[in-house]
């Protein structure tokens, strides 16, 4: 049996009941009324049919074979699968993982016909800074849990008051928790433009952005829009095309140009999925959408393939994330069935025509390199493209870099944003 994903929005309420999967609850406040919208407090609530329709079809698993001896080598290890799933049934609590992000504060916010849910958690701190933290695929604003306590309280996780932020970090239209797109063109220019006309509606008229994977192609497009709006862009997955300048295209050094071409190698093997989310995700959706199996094993190949790990049965995952931390990333999508409306953004960004062409790009920028990024950018290709005012070379480290190295990633905002507050 499958089940409707009508969420979030007003006018879909009915239909969420009825259906009993997800519903948001106002908790007994009034909407907050933030620059010229309504806004509706949210509160994340998988309901009791959902988790057992879930535990249901993970009993009806039916795995495929794998070659002896083979690990990732052919895609998902089978033995890891089965590992997660069998924890995902038995020893997974949902209830303790929403518990743990209903103590972040949440809203749903109208933009431009589209309900946006976004975490909005605000610090006493009355000279923090807003912070718009922005996540990709195949993550969600669960990337974020471990840091968004040290961004807003710093002071009680053993940092500074003066590195204190207001933290918005929204779920992209058709990701999780908020509303699917009807019509085709959300491109990541096009949520570019709904994010700040979301700060807008939030009232935030200087703010800064953060974020990786689509976060930073969004963030990218939102400092070419309004770089008068932000205080500063960081990014732990800077992009730049080699300058026409002959001499800043040359200008990289060995380490930079033998650690691009190592990533460049790996990911010659790891972007089928960009083909297919590119060209016909409502196809992949169909599985997806329909067995948590299939989305984990789509989603774990992910997280295995971009962590600065061994990439083969040497390398245990679980030394990087914990179970909890990835199920409750899948659990989003699968309670949620947004698998297939978030795939889309492939499909949209190949497709829709620009808005505004990308210029030189005159905010100032931060930079956090991981040597597991699955792009590599040398300084100065990115130095012709942005205003680049910190640069660092992480040691380790890779994609997801939020959730794998928590507490670099953390001094790497505090260091650039430091410099441009």
């Amino acid at each position: 049996m499958s089940y409707p994903r009508k969420l979030l929005s007003s006018r879909f309420l009915l239909s969420i009941l009825i259906a009993g999967l997800i519903s948001f609850q106002a908790s007994g406040q009034e909407p907050q009324k933030l620059g010229d919208e309504s806004v509706k407090p949210f509160t994340i609530a998988v309901s009791d049919r959902a988790i057992n329709d879930l535990h249901t079809r993970l009993d009806l698993t039916r795995l495929p074979d794998q070659i002896s001896d083979t690990s990732w080598e052919y895609g998902t290890d089978k033995a890891v699968l089965t590992e997660l799933l069998d924890y995902w049934r038995n020893d997974f609590d949902w209830r303790k993982q929403e518990a743990l992000l209903n103590k972040f504060d949440q809203i749903i916010v109208e933009v431009e016909g589209l309900d946006l849910h976004t975490i909005h958690e605000r610090s006493k701190n009355p000279d923090a800074i807003p912070l718009l933290l922005v996540h990709g695929w195949p993550g969600s604003i669960a990337e974020f849990y471990k840091i968004i306590g040290p961004l807003t309280d710093p002071v009680a996780h053993g940092g500074e008051i003066t590195d204190s932020y207001h933290v918005i970090a929204p779920s992209l239209p058709g990701f999780a928790f908020s509303e699917a797109p009807s019509t085709p063109g959300y491109s990541s220019e096009k949520i570019a433009l709904l994010l700040a006309e979301l700060m807008k509606t939030l009232g935030y008229e200087r703010y800064a952005i953060a974020g990786g994977d689509w976060g930073a192609v969004i963030n990218a497009h939102h400092a070419n829009h309004f770089p008068e709006r932000l205080i500063g862009f960081h990014s732990n997955m800077i992009l730049a095309p080699a300058p026409a300048d002959e001499t800043q295209r040359a200008n990289v050094s060995e380490e930079e140009a033998s650690l691009r071409e190592r990533r460049q190698a790996y990911m010659s093997g790891e972007l089928a999925y960009q083909q297919i989310q590119g060209s016909k995700p409502q196809s992949l959706g169909y599985g997806l959408n329909d067995s948590p199996a299939g989305l984990a094993a789509w989603i774990l190949e992910k997280f295995h393939g971009w962590t600065d790990m061994p990439q083969d049965a040497e390398g245990d995952i679980w030394e990087y994330f914990s179970k909890d931390e990835l199920l409750t990333n899948i659990s989003i999508y699968w309670f949620t069935e947004s698998i297939t409306s978030s795939m889309r953004i492939y499909y949209e960004n190949r497709s829709t025509p620009a808005i505004k062409p990308t210029g030189y790009i005159d905010v100032p920028t931060g930079v956090a390199l991981f040597p597991a990024e699955i792009y590599i950018t040398p300084r100065a290709w990115a130095e012709a493209a942005y205003d680049i005012r910190h640069w660092s070379q992480m040691p380790r480290g890779g994609h997801f870099a939020a959730l794998e190295e928590t507490e670099a990633y953390l001094n790497e905002l505090n260091t650039f944003f430091r410099l441009v507050r």
